[in-house]
Parts: C-alpha cells; structure tokens; sequence
C-alpha cells in the first residue's frame, strides 16, 4: 500500500514538474488587436485559433524597411490587421512572445517548396520552388528548430514547406520554417 502511495505521488510530482516546464512554438496569423500600454497583442492564425501573446520591452521585432522609431514603439511597424510571424513559449497557459516578424510586403519574404536539403550544424536549407530554382537560406537557431520539426526526421527530403525569411547584403536568412499542408 505504502509503495502504491509512493509511485502515485511520484508520478503526480514528474507530471508538475513537466508541466510546469517552457514550450517553444512558432504561429503565422493575422494581429486582430494590440494593447501596447498592457504588452498583449492578439492573433488569429489561419487554422483558425486565437492566441493572446504577452511581450517585453525585449521582444526580438522585425518589420523589413519599416522605418517607425523602435525606441518610441516596441511593436513598431506591426498594426492591426499586419500579418506575423510569432516565436513564443507558452507556461503555465500563458503565452510569452519573444520575436514578432512582420512578413509580406514591408516585411519577411516568403518561399515555398520542398525541401532538398536540411544541414543542421551548417544551418542552412534548401528548397525546390518547383519553378526551376533552388532557394539555399541560412537559418536562425529558432527556424533551425522549426525545420526539424516541420521536416520531421527521416522526410527531410520531401517535406513541404513554407520559410519566411530576410535579405541582408544579399544574403538570405529563415527566420520562421512550417510545414505547409
């Protein structure tokens, strides 16, 4: 009886402890609303679910060419309605953003394809357009942890996919990496 007791409060304890541990995701959706004064900005992603994310002063922000003052606006160049990409990690139910990318037209570029060719410790990838070109981006250490698990191990090669990315001095960088469906 006394062993039974044990293994539940030990099980029970694990569980908490797992529980109560970080989890990193990434979302894409459109912003419906932002309260910057209470650092909550809200998103409805394209399978439909809405998401309340809570940011810092210290939220990694990028915009493209946007050229608001970052230190008047944490969220500068994210409004209503601009469509983002958002790193988080969710504890305890609450849901921490730690980068917010603005992608389209003042913002991430977008490539879609399948993947050719995944290189984790170079942290790069490789996508066929299908339109007769190969787009090679290097990849930030979040978009390498989306690759994984948007490519899935052992399907790297045939896995299709969606990566937002910048462009700076010529060279390209995921900054986000989803499985398309």
């Amino acid at each position: 009886m006394i062993r039974t007791l044990a293994f539940f409060a030990l099980t029970l304890s694990a569980t908490s402890v797992y529980a109560a541990q970080d989890v990193a995701s990434a979302v894409v959706g459109s912003v419906k609303a932002i309260d910057r004064a209470g650092k909550v900005v809200v998103v409805d992603t394209k399978d439909g679910a809405e998401h309340t994310f809570h940011f810092t002063d210290k939220v990694a922000v990028h915009v493209g060419d946007d050229t608001r003052d970052a230190s008047k606006d944490t969220l500068h160049g994210i409004d209503k309605g601009t469509v983002v990409a958002v790193h988080y990690t969710a504890k305890g139910g609450r849901e921490t953003a730690h980068e917010i990318d603005r992608v389209g037209d003042k913002g991430l570029h977008v490539v879609k394809g399948t993947v050719k060719d995944v290189d984790h410790g170079a942290r790069t990838i490789s996508i066929d357009t299908g339109k007769g070109t190969v787009e090679t981006l290097r990849m930030t250490g979040d978009a390498t942890e989306d690759a994984a698990r948007a490519t899935g191990k052992g399907t790297e090669k045939a896995a299709k996919v969606t990566a937002y990315y910048t462009v700076d001095a010529g060279k390209k960088t995921a900054h986000f990496v989803e499985q398309a469906f």
